[in-house]
């Protein structure tokens, strides 16, 4: 009996002699990973920098030059939470992916519809917010249009921001029609106002916000958004850490209410509208 018992206390030792150095390596490897995550990065430099672009109400700048929006409010918040200064990085859109791969920024917080497309290169946090694609037409150019089959002929022209997701859904929803794409939302919405092209695609609210601003020239066709979307963070692939804690921020964030009182007053009211040049 006794050697029976040795026999075992033996095999036991020997098997924990055995799997401790991989247990001790595996340890040491996610502390490694862990130390060099975005994360620890922001909490020991003491500020988080942000790759957005801006987009209204998302981000714009005030009258004084200063950047305000939900997204603003969003990326204050959650530095404020990490008791971290904020450093916001202005990108061009369609370079904002490849500027956060090469490490300009940390995290992007910038209106970011998820898609597969995108997914495949960065990794997306829980959404953060909930918007769609909608349009806004010139009265004259696009008079008796209803329904997007109206916008799909070869000779409507559609003007889009280059590399956001609402020019993607016109694509493929509207292939017939010839898109223009700009830089900014604002030249795109100057070809519809000059007459130069039948209508606007991009997200809500700002197609309802400059029917109403343009009573004159534009209107909504189509009363309601036709796709719909999530917007998250976007991170590097590879920190398991950085998407465990954007994730439970945003998920404790909506719990007590903050994201949809930040985003209703954005989104469902033009309080703000006074604060930037129209």
């Amino acid at each position: 009996m006794k050697n029976r018992l040795l026999a075992a206390i033996t095999t036991v030792v020997l098997l924990l002699a055995i799997l401790s150095p991989p247990l001790a390596r595996a340890q040491n490897a996610n502390q490694q990973l862990a130390a060099s995550g975005v994360v620890e990065t922001i909490k020991k430099r003491g500020s988080i920098r942000v790759g957005m672009s801006t987009f209204v109400p998302w981000a714009m700048r005030d009258k004084n030059g200063e950047l305000i929006g939900y997204e603003i409010d969003v990326a204050k918040q959650l530095a404020e939470d990490m008791k971290v200064k904020v450093e916001f990085m202005p990108t061009a859109w369609d370079g904002i992916i490849p500027a956060l791969l090469a490490g300009k920024f940390d995290v992007v917080i910038g209106g970011m519809t998820i898609t597969p497309e995108r997914n495949l290169t960065v990794n997306f946090t829980l959404p953060y917010a909930n918007s769609g694609t909608h349009l806004v037409a010139h009265k004259e150019l696009a008079a008796g249009f209803k329904s997007l089959e109206d916008f799909n002929k070869p000779d409507v022209v559609l003007a889009v921001r280059r590399g956001a997701t609402p020019a993607t859904a016109a694509k493929r929803l509207m292939p017939k029609a010839t898109l223009r794409q700009f830089d900014e939302d604002a030249l795109a919405l100057q070809e519809v106002l000059n007459g130069k092209a039948h209508a606007f695609v991009t997200s809500t609210p700002t197609p309802a916000f400059e029917a109403l601003k343009h009573p004159d020239k534009l209107f909504l066709p189509i009363p309601e958004p036709f796709v719909q979307g999530a917007e998250g963070f976007a991170l590097r692939k590879g920190d398991p850490d950085a998407l465990n804690f954007f994730n439970n921020w945003i998920l404790l964030r909506q719990q007590d209410g903050w994201l949809k009182e930040r985003h209703d007053y954005w989104f469902k009211t033009r309080a703000w509208a006074g604060q930037v040049v129209e």
